[in-house]
């Protein structure tokens, strides 16, 4: 792809990454912030946009970077820098608003970038990712307005939800499942974002409607996912699979909580589903796609180490401390220290994926054939 920037300057995918690393960094504070823990920096506006900062201004941005690159036009790098814009815009001193609008246009911009490849590649599996960017653009809406972000969080997960699992739709006919398993995943994905629709105005009813549809989602994720069949094999494919694994089960306990919790809007239960989707699910995911994705757009590759276990082990079992010691017996420094864990894991990731990309393929490579994951393999036909 041509560099958008210019010659001699440096591509406009790199730029656009160090916005959503300093999102990422801000988002991680403000979570040790909102834990009262000591944190690096300490802005009182951190823990007050800490969600969506980690939603819209770090995934967002790097789903929307990913399609840019995909999609092969200038005007679909409108998205991440817009993202990134607003992402900047609330760790300045710019009103809040100023940051809210940039987010909602570049949410925006990428149910554009969703049409164009529906024009391209009509699929069950775009036109689930593309019910997620929708759901992005009615959580960016209702930050706007103002409304309080427990209200907004479904609208984030099915964002979230809906951008993985139309990935792994696509993914499906690896393992062939039966016709009807790719439709209830698809139904179940667009009941996800009508429960999302239903909480705003009865929080009970759609908080049920939620959890199904994730109990439902999690449950033929984990039967009928290439990751049943990966996960025997060893390397990246075994390393990937584990995460997906894990992230699916994640996703069944935050859909049996809001199943059985109902209108979750605060307390013990909001900070268990939460957290089970966002770093249970979300991370796991980002870790399990991040060798395979981000060369996508890096055009560098990211060599899979058996290092990389480490912080994934480290996030699922401080995360299970977290939601089973902290939330469910009710003991706050349980949570203060499964919440600094998960931070630690997420930074060690991160630490070990950027060790990884300047060292180099290893001398003797260990990594088994993989299937070309859904996005890098609509990069390479474009």
């Amino acid at each position: 792809m041509q560099n958008p920037g210019g010659t001699g300057r440096p591509p406009l995918r790199l730029v656009l990454l160090a916005p959503a690393g300093l999102a990422m960094l801000a988002g991680l504070d403000g979570a040790l912030l909102l834990l009262g823990v000591p944190a690096p920096i300490r802005l009182d506006r951190l823990a007050d946009v800490h969600g969506q900062l980690m939603v819209l201004g770090v995934v967002g941005t790097l789903v929307a970077l990913e399609r840019a690159v995909a999609v092969r036009r200038r005007l679909a790098f409108s998205s991440p820098l817009l993202l990134a814009a607003g992402s900047l815009a609330l760790l300045s001193t710019a009103p809040l608003a100023v940051g809210h609008a940039l987010h909602l246009a570049g949410t925006v911009a990428l149910v554009g970038t969703y049409v164009v490849v529906w024009r391209r590649q009509p699929a069950p599996a775009i036109a689930v990712q593309g019910a997620g960017a929708a759901a992005a653009v009615g959580s960016a809406l209702l930050i706007l307005a103002g409304v309080p972000v427990p209200v907004v969080t479904p609208w984030f997960v099915a964002f979230l939800v809906l951008t993985v699992v139309g990935e792994r739709i696509e993914l499906m006919r690896v393992a062939a499942p039966p016709a009807s398993v790719r439709a209830g995943i698809v139904g179940a994905g667009l009941a996800l974002l009508g429960g999302s629709a239903v909480a705003l105005l009865h929080p009970r009813a759609g908080g049920a409607v939620l959890g199904l549809a994730l109990v439902s989602l999690a449950v033929l994720l984990a039967r009928h996912d290439v990751a049943r069949r990966t996960v025997r094999s060893t390397g990246l494919p075994r390393f990937m699979a584990l995460a997906m694994l894990a992230g699916f089960a994640w996703l069944g306990v935050a859909g049996g909580v809001w199943l059985l919790g109902g209108a979750v809007t605060d307390g013990r239960a909001y900070d268990a589903v939460l957290h089970a989707v966002f770093l249970g699910f979300v991370m796991s995911m980002v870790m399990a796609h991040a060798p395979v994705i981000l060369p996508a757009v890096l055009r560098r590759p990211l060599p899979y180490r058996p290092v990389m276990l480490a912080p994934l082990l480290l996030l699922h079992v401080s995360l299970a401390f977290r939601l089973v010691v902290g939330d469910g017996w009710g003991s706050v420094a349980a949570v203060r220290v499964g919440g600094v864990a998960n931070v630690v894991a997420v930074l060690a990731f991160l630490g070990v994926a950027v060790w990884s990309v300047a060292a180099g393929p290893p001398a003797r490579p260990t990594v088994a054939a993989v299937p070309v994951e859904p996005l890098v393999r609509e990069a390479a036909l474009r």
